[in-house]
């Protein structure tokens, strides 16, 4: 997860593009032929076009650019710490 990627595909993408974006990664790391290498940078596309689509759905929501980015990054760190 790269907090300036997600802003920048936030700001650059819509939701649709992004949503469509995903089901082809998705569907890439379905492919028996796919290496463990692409596997580790599709994860981190995917990780990071994930965070731009919640990060759109809490803008709609009334939060700021910023509280959205925030509350995204606090979200997977809390995570990590359990």
């Amino acid at each position: 997860m790269k907090i300036p990627i997600i802003r920048q595909l936030y700001q650059n993408q819509s939701e649709e593009n992004l949503e469509k974006t995903l089901e082809v990664l998705e569907a890439f790391c379905e492919f028996r032929g796919t290496t463990d290498e692409d596997l580790n940078v599709a994860g981190e596309l995917i990780t990071n076009i994930c965070g731009a689509l919640e990060v759109h759905q809490n803008v709609k929501n009334g939060m700021s650019d910023r509280d959205a980015l925030n509350a995204f990054s606090q979200k997977v760190l809390g995570s990590i710490d359990k």
